[in-house]
């Protein structure tokens, strides 16, 4: 292959990160994931793709296609699935199905790092449509670099990368890529934004804006260790702030760690109770100035191991995690607390 011209530069970090790993490409033959495609290739990251054909334009086909001419040509495997949803809620219902579609590939193939191309526009629209709607720092940042999920790490190289510079680097050297159409209908919020805000905003600005979300990037993840009092494996015991606003920023983090996304009915419970079960999976409590979440296992618990717990004020729905733990790794009860 030839040398290719005006390649973007990605971050030392995502490069790092991505060495060290097994990765899975999330492809649509777009602009964004095309240009990913190359530059991941020409910085000598092994990686395979996954692609979701929902059918629900002509050029589908033939974007499935591309795709597979791709992953010939360069000896990659490519997973496809074909989806079939309703068009009410369409744009939620394909994340949902789609990142389904990427976690089964992951959980069956042992991939540890899934790749997004999400990039610098695609961050300023989703922070313009935070604020406009009011959110705090924790929502309006909601891309991060390098994000730990449950059983994998969510990596988006392109966030300092804007939509232009892919977009030259792919005309520049001749590469084929396809455009959706639905992009440009601004009944979507999304498209509004970007049509009316973040394009031309960023052609002027862009290194004030890369810069500027570099910095508070660094104030968000401070201000979510602040509130971590200790972390082992699923256990997460985090310091109430008494402030429910801050207090749900941090635990729905930890939830999307775990790979699960808490509905506004579930927030408002954990809320409101204060001692919950999500979903019969995960357990929320508050406690003597800290809130634990953990897995919810129901065991049996011999009487010595149960009065421990409650001499050290450990809440019950907890329990039966750390019991198994304990059971599994010998650990002493005082490293849970």
């Amino acid at each position: 292959m030839q040398q290719l011209k005006l390649l973007p530069e990605l971050s030392k970090n995502s490069l790092k990160e991505l060495k060290k790993g097994k990765n899975l490409l999330a492809f649509s033959g777009g602009v964004d994931s095309t240009a990913l495609f190359f530059i991941l290739n020409a910085n000598k990251i092994e990686f395979d793709m996954a692609m979701v054909d929902y059918g629900i334009r002509e050029q589908s086909k033939k974007e499935c296609e591309y795709a597979d001419a791709l992953a010939k040509r360069f000896d990659k495997k490519l997973y496809l699935k074909r989806a079939d949803l309703k068009l009410s809620n369409f744009e939620h219902n394909a994340r949902v199905f789609r990142y389904d579609f990427f976690k089964e590939i992951i959980k069956n193939n042992g991939y540890t790092h899934l790749i997004t191309a999400h990039q610098l526009n695609d961050k300023l629209e989703w922070f313009l449509m935070q604020f406009a709607k009011g959110a705090g720092l924790v929502e309006l940042l909601g891309f991060d670099e390098i994000r730990k999920r449950e059983n994998y790490t969510l990596v988006r190289p392109l966030v300092e990368i804007s939509k232009d510079e892919l977009l030259q680097f792919l005309q520049t050297n001749d590469i084929d890529y396809f455009v959706d159409e639905s992009n440009f209908d601004t009944k979507y919020k999304r498209n509004y934004f970007r049509k009316n805000f973040t394009n031309d905003f960023l052609k002027e600005y862009k290194k004030g804006i890369t810069n500027s979300f570099r910095y508070l990037d660094i104030d968000k993840n401070l201000l979510a260790e602040s509130q971590i009092h200790k972390k082992i494996k699923k256990l997460y015991i985090i310091k109430d702030s008494f402030n429910d606003i801050t207090n749900l920023r941090a635990i729905d983090k930890i939830f999307k760690e775990l790979g699960y996304l808490l509905s506004k009915k579930q927030k408002d419970e954990i809320i409101q109770k204060k001692d919950v079960v999500i979903s019969d999976r995960f357990a929320v409590v508050f406690s003597n100035g800290l809130i634990y979440i953990s897995p919810f296992l129901k065991v049996t618990m011999d009487k010595k191991f149960k009065e421990k717990c409650r001499i050290q004020k450990i809440p019950p729905k907890i329990r039966g995690y750390i019991y198994n733990e304990l059971k599994a790794k010998s650990l002493e009860l005082g490293a849970f607390i």
